[in-house]
């Protein structure tokens, strides 16, 4: 590994505060892609919050609000906040308009930067905001020859879809965000506590009690389509209780836990057509098979990576793996309304979650809110990595700036609300009705740093070099 660029630069005591504020306090916010509109400034710590993130009104085809009304964004809306985004972003330029299989990031300059931000009064550019236009981390360097970490990865130039995700140019993926990355950094004890990062949305007892009411008295004749009764049904379900643990409950973080779980939730229950050949909706798979009232499948996503792979010495980390699988298991529902699971999986639900599985990529590019979910797994593992092997104490780090142990930097915080109106489908088989609602998202970035193997060739693998300015916190490695 060769590493040739100077020491950081000398640290002063920031004047002011960096901050990720709100674009607007209007009651609508766009959930499902989670771009926001970058109006980025540097203000005085008693103003109000300051590195504007912004909020939109309606991004990726999904709006919220705080009551929890829930609705697609009309074409007009997702025609507007594109227009609204476009015009908050400058495209980038110079090598930034180049793809690259390993752009690297020295978090020693990026703290450098944003402390000389507060110093200076300067502006968060895009290029700051977007990681400069990281995909992926797929390894954590130690850098001790110039007390540093180093993130590594493949790298392209951005763009605006047309519905106002900001995603890169070649992939389609959605790029990696600073504000993500200052929120995994500081989740990590959260989640140690809490037993890893989640997201549920999951109806209630009284809602399970009040449907099961509803569905003794429903007689349908033979060869009646149930669909005049769903409206009737989702008023006795009543709302879905959201439960967040591990991360700030207000952030873009959470956020992106949530949209990705109402998505996964609105394709399986045929809510929104699939954007991907061959993964049908749950629905249309179970179709005319025997179902029944005391079982309903469950769905969520949790973390997919290889073991992470280091050299003999602990300097050279690897990250690799899809990132996001799809899991299911069989919520059996009593009389009262409680909630139990045996871990048995229904055979069609497991095969929509394998299905789920293998389209993921696909998928991702066509909805970037699951991009965005495996972003903010893949920079959940990248922090536990660091604080759980010391790799900041090795390289001689501070990590104070990202960790928020300075108050340097504030993320943006965001309306979250508790419940949400039911987001529910039902299926009438032969042996009876089956309710599919719940589903989560589970990240334990613990279990994966955990699972470690040794390739003594990391060493020699990767190999970054200087940046042509001393100034800059990122470059192209070899």
């Amino acid at each position: 590994m060769r590493s040739l660029f100077r020491r950081p630069f000398s640290t002063k005591s920031p004047r002011s505060r960096v901050s990720l504020r709100r674009f607007d306090r209007t009651p609508m916010v766009g959930l499902a892609c989670l771009t926001f509109v970058l109006s980025l400034s540097v203000v005085s710590s008693t103003a109000e919050a300051g590195l504007g993130l912004g909020q939109s009104s309606a991004v990726g085809g999904v709006m919220i609000d705080p009551e929890g009304n829930v609705r697609a964004a009309t074409p007009q809306e997702a025609k507007e906040m594109a227009e609204l985004v476009r015009a908050a972003i400058q495209g980038p330029v110079g090598e930034l308009a180049e793809v690259t299989d390993k752009r690297v990031i020295s978090l020693a300059r990026l703290q450098q930067a944003l402390r000389e931000m507060h110093e200076t009064g300067g502006r968060i550019d895009d290029e700051t905001a977007f990681l400069a236009g990281l995909q992926r981390i797929e390894y954590v360097v130690v850098d001790k020859e110039n007390n540093d970490l180093l993130l590594v990865g493949p790298a392209e130039p951005w763009e605006v879809r047309a519905d106002g995700a900001v995603v890169g140019k070649n992939s389609g993926g959605s790029v990696l965000r600073l504000d993500d990355l200052v929120t995994a950094f500081r989740s990590v004890e959260a989640a140690r506590r809490d037993g890893g990062i989640r997201c549920s949305i999951e109806p209630t007892t009284e809602g399970r009690q009040r449907l099961r009411g509803f569905l003794k008295n429903v007689k349908l004749r033979p060869g009646q389509n149930p669909a005049f009764l769903e409206a009737g049904m989702r008023e006795a379900f009543g709302p879905q209780m959201i439960t967040l643990d591990g991360v700030a409950t207000d952030s873009r973080f959470a956020r992106t836990l949530v949209a990705a779980d109402f998505e996964m939730k609105r394709i399986a229950m045929a809510l929104t057509e699939s954007p991907v050949k061959g993964l049908p909706s749950y629905l249309e798979m179970a179709k005319n098979k025997r179902q029944s009232a005391a079982q309903s499948p469950r769905w969520w996503m949790a973390c997919n990576y290889d073991p992470v792979a280091r050299d003999a010495d602990g300097q050279v980390w690897k990250i690799s793996g899809q990132g996001v699988k799809t899991m299911t298991e069989e919520d059996i529902v009593a009389a009262d309304g409680s909630v139990a699971s045996d871990g048995r999986q229904d055979p069609l639900a497991l095969k929509w979650a394998n299905t789920m599985t293998e389209k993921f990529d696909a998928l991702a590019k066509e909805r970037p809110v699951f991009r965005d979910l495996r972003n903010v797994m893949d920079l959940s593992v990248v922090a536990t990595l660091i604080t759980q092997e010391n790799l900041d104490q090795q390289s001689g780090i501070d990590l104070n700036v990202l960790r928020g142990g300075d108050s340097l930097i504030e993320t943006a915080s965001f309306d979250m609300p508790k419940s949400l109106t039911p987001q529910c489908s039902f299926i009438h088989g032969r042996a009876g009705w089956t309710v599919t609602a719940s589903g989560g998202v589970s990240i334990n970035a613990f279990g994966i740093v955990d699972n470690q193997v040794e390739q003594p060739e990391l060493k020699t693998l990767v190999s970054v070099s200087s940046a042509s300015d001393s100034d800059r916190w990122w470059w192209d490695g070899e």
